[in-house]
């Protein structure tokens, strides 16, 4: 009876350590304000744009996709002696937990070309991001993105004008 209850014991201890551990690097990316700006006549690439928080552990954005583009690569804008160059990002986005990241024209955005049709202001784009948690394993988050204006304006509704 006692070799049963200390097996009870340590099973006990075992899920607890488990679940505590699972609980520390549990990670939660947020998405806000996804957009995407509108093409023009022949355009066949445009950018997409948002706001990433993660809750929990570090993450990093490896991979997005979406239906309107044939390729969809996650790139950067930096100054590099005097000129701005655009680069794809090799290996991922990292992302640091409690820090708010954003993906904005001029710096880190998802980058959609191939496209197979042209995108018109308010119309929504499905974009799928794909993160590597902490602990290796990949998630995936679906956002509807708004279409907007080449200026990065939203769309306005009927009859309403600036």
């Amino acid at each position: 009876m006692t070799r049963f209850l200390n097996l009870i014991r340590l099973t006990t201890i075992l899920l607890s350590a488990a679940l505590i551990n699972g609980a520390a690097t549990a990670q939660t990316v947020t998405v806000a304000d996804a957009w995407v700006r509108a093409t023009v006549a022949a355009q066949r690439a445009t950018g997409a744009f948002l706001k990433l928080t993660v809750q929990g552990a570090d993450a990093t954005l490896i991979a997005v996709t979406s239906p309107v583009a044939g390729v969809t690569q996650i790139h950067e804008m930096a100054m590099s002696e005097g000129v701005m160059r655009m680069r794809e990002v090799k290996g991922g986005m990292p992302l640091k937990a409690g820090q708010n990241f954003e993906l904005k024209p001029g710096g880190y955005h998802i980058m959609m070309m191939d496209l197979k049709q042209p995108v018109k202001a308010g119309d929504r784009v499905p974009l799928t991001l794909t993160f590597k948690q902490a602990n290796g394993q990949q998630t995936t988050t679906h956002v509807d993105a708004e279409v907007r204006g080449l200026n990065g304006q939203a769309a306005m509704p009927h009859g309403k004008t600036h």
